[in-house]
């Protein structure tokens, strides 16, 4: 029940951000919650990057194109920080978690603004895929769910779940582009749908890898049911890249 509610509360707001909210309150809540999710990311990793590197993340994320200078400037700026670490062979491994943590999330969120520049629709799209593929897996790996999907990274998940997933993801793709993406091509959306969810669930995987190898079930407890802000997103940090990538690719 509690997952439910928190859920029922989130999903309007995230709606509302996405199609309807000005641009600078879209901004500042990619802000805010990519320096939650980082901050849980760089517990998980052991980077322990805290302030330096939640301001670094939201340098790149509101940093004007092209961003790969920024890019090179915050990894120098991390590297020069280990400079005073108590133990320096730690050194090399918490800059790179930083680095990494600091793409992967905010990196991804920049990919929602410039995605939300083509079309909030689009946007939208790369969110319910992942939503309506979790619901659709949820249920038929529960009735029908034999053959583990990825034993080592995550039990519970089996490959008619992950199938389900992706019908479910495209067919919604598909269901949402017919009322207010009319003029995309069925086939376009059909593959942006299915390979937005794929990503999505490697997404998935890759943070239960994360957090298996750190020895936590959940990467905070912020979000009531769902666990912290990261097991949240986990799943458009991959998705939203994808359809990003492949609008440019068409």
């Amino acid at each position: 029940m509690t997952r439910i509610l928190t859920a029922a509360v989130l999903i309007p707001l995230v709606v509302w951000t996405v199609l309807a909210a000005p641009a600078w309150v879209f901004l500042l809540v990619m802000a805010l919650v990519g320096m939650a999710a980082f901050h849980e990311f760089d517990e998980i990793a052991g980077a322990r990057s805290g302030w330096l590197g939640m301001a670094a993340g939201v340098a790149l994320l509101l940093a004007p194109e092209p961003a790969l200078p920024v890019l090179v400037v915050i990894a120098a700026v991390l590297m020069a920080a280990q400079l005073g670490a108590p133990n320096l062979k730690d050194a090399l491994p918490a800059v790179g978690a930083a680095v990494l943590g600091i793409i992967y999330i905010f990196g991804a969120w920049r990919c929602a603004i410039l995605l939300r520049e083509v079309n909030p629709h689009w946007l939208m799209i790369s969110l319910l895929v992942s939503w309506a593929g979790d619901t659709a897996a949820m249920y038929v790996g529960k009735a029908w769910g034999r053959r583990k999907l990825a034993p080592r990274v995550s039990p519970g998940k089996t490959i008619e779940g992950a199938v389900a997933s992706v019908i479910g993801g495209a067919a919604t793709a598909i269901l949402y582009a017919h009322l207010l993406l009319p003029l995309e091509p069925l086939p376009t959306v059909l593959l942006i749908g299915a390979a937005s969810n794929i990503a999505g669930q490697l997404g998935d995987l890759c943070e239960s890898a994360f957090k298996r190898g750190a020895g936590v079930k959940d990467s905070g407890s912020t979000l009531p049911g769902h666990g912290g802000w990261l097991d949240r997103i986990d799943s458009s940090l991959f998705s939203i890249p994808a359809v990003y990538a492949l609008l440019l690719l068409r």
